[in-house]
């Protein structure tokens, strides 16, 4: 697999809201040269405590929302190169070197995960949802990309340019509208998707995977 560069200083952003039980198997999988940010949104199980004990810096973000804590993550780190990713336990940050060796060569502007789930680990309703909307950006964007990805990688400074103002739960999807018009290159890597520790509050039932698929759709991008 390939490294993270060793003249290449990262942070990985982790927005959190009550991901005590997660938050241990994450930190300990950091790759060399990474360290960790953890973007509290209000957590009421211990999840900033776990995350002090383990060594990470905490940030508390406000309002309330996903979009909300992946920006106080981002404007606190001081690294050139960003990463974004749910600390569920879903995803390892072990395979994270590709991603991040794409950006810091310069081959792409953002780099993001495409989920190859095991088992169980998606459920059925989370996964069309997403098909649809990555099916709408690549109808209305010259992006080719085939998941709504809950990793990216990114160079900081130009990534806050793009001036992406949702703090909710349309942010992931307003991310990538913003790329796409900005002409930025973006390249997806195959990630390995586990069943998450600890309870959705998303993607978890039907009525949640509507919600946050109707949320996300609100920012696509419409076709020029």
């Amino acid at each position: 697999m390939t490294g993270v560069p060793e003249s290449t200083d990262v942070t990985l952003v982790l927005p959190c809201l009550d991901e005590a039980a997660g938050l241990p198997w994450i930190l300990s999988r950091l790759p060399e040269h990474v360290r960790a940010i953890v973007a509290d949104n209000g957590s009421t199980d211990g999840s900033v405590e776990v995350a002090r004990d383990l060594g990470a810096h905490v940030v508390h973000a406000t309002p309330a929302g996903y979009g909300a804590a992946c920006h106080a993550g981002i404007a606190a780190a001081t690294s050139d190169v960003v990463a974004v990713m749910d600390c569920d336990a879903t995803l390892d940050p072990a395979q994270l070197p590709p991603l991040i060796a794409a950006v810091a060569a310069g081959s792409a502007d953002m780099a993001v995960c495409r989920r190859r789930p095991s088992a169980h680990a998606w459920p059925w309703h989370a996964r069309v949802g997403t098909a649809f909307l990555a099916w709408r950006l690549r109808r209305a964007t010259t992006l080719t990309i085939h998941d709504l990805p809950p990793v990216r990688v990114f160079r900081r400074d130009p990534y806050l340019a793009l001036g992406i103002e949702d703090r909710a739960f349309g942010y992931p999807m307003e991310v990538l509208a913003r790329a796409a018009a900005a002409s930025w290159t973006v390249t997806e890597f195959d990630m390995d998707y586990r069943p998450r520790i600890g309870r959705s509050k998303v993607s978890g039932t039907v009525r949640g995977s509507v919600r946050a698929t109707t949320a996300l759709l609100r920012a696509a991008p419409r076709r020029g």
